[in-house]
């Protein structure tokens, strides 16, 4: 048993197969599941858990280079937009941003998509996995 980390078993065997550019999603409770992706649902209630409780989570055990939003996020979702600005800032990872519709069909590359209890629009991102052993944060 593990002393520290990721309690949810699934989620902590998906982060330890990742390798480099491998990419995870966490999503809000609407985004679609694409056939063959694997999906860990944590979605209790409305807003339970946030979509800020578990991207802060990840980011925690999760060694990313490049975070990849749907543009829509900004006008729609200026809160989770501006949480996800903090949490991974421009100078330290990569930003991809796309459609939501381009958003959707990278999501079909993704090894699981997390699903949060998040309601609010547009709260979604990818993570791509960095190598563990460069020089980034």
């Amino acid at each position: 048993m593990q002393r520290h980390g990721i309690l949810n078993s699934h989620i902590a065997k998906v982060l330890a197969d990742l390798g480099h550019t491998d990419t995870i999603c966490i999503s809000d409770c609407g985004l679609p599941v694409p056939e063959g992706v694997q999906k860990i649902d944590l979605a209790l209630d409305f807003g339970v858990p946030s979509f800020e409780q578990v991207v802060s989570v990840i980011a925690k055990h999760m060694k990313s280079e490049a975070v990849h939003v749907a543009t829509e996020i900004k006008e729609n979702n200026p809160k989770a937009y501006n949480f996800l600005e903090s949490t991974f800032p421009s100078d330290q990872y990569e930003w991809i941003e796309t459609s939501h519709e381009a958003f959707k069909e990278a999501t079909k590359q993704c090894k699981c998509i997390i699903r949060t209890g998040e309601a609010s629009p547009y709260a979604n991102i990818i993570l791509r996995a960095d190598c563990i052993f460069s020089d980034r944060p």
